[in-house]
């Protein structure tokens, strides 16, 4: 079987990182991918897709990243399920992202003084 997904698309909001309770770090988050097309009126639509990513993966994303920044990324779609309050069935679909890369230049003397490109770990 196969499950691979590419994308690239700009962060609708600054990455949230947290932390589950053994300790792994993880961030959920919206990328905005345009179509490549543009509708009756001439404008080009996005869609909205709901990403995961964990660990020094999701750390290294929230720390070189903030909202409408151009990232491409590659993972796999996962669905999951479960009841709400109601009882009433709810259905997820989300990109569990693999591998992630920054598509812009970092604008001259913005940024972390200590970190160099060198540094970066993708």
């Amino acid at each position: 079987m196969i499950n691979i997904v590419a994308l690239t698309g700009r962060l609708t909001k600054d990455i949230e990182l947290r932390y589950t309770a053994n300790g792994s770090a993880v961030s959920s988050f919206t990328l905005a991918v345009n179509r490549q097309f543009t509708n009756r009126n001439g404008d080009r639509e996005a869609d909205f897709i709901n990403c995961v990513i964990w660990r020094k993966a999701a750390e290294n994303l929230a720390k070189y990243t903030h909202k409408g920044s151009l990232i491409g990324l590659d993972g796999r779609v996962q669905t999951r399920t479960y009841e709400n309050s109601e009882g009433k069935r709810m259905y997820i679909t989300e990109i569990v992202v693999n591998n992630f890369s920054l598509l812009e230049p970092k604008p001259k003397g913005q940024g972390d003084p200590d970190v160099t490109d060198n540094d970066l770990p993708f």
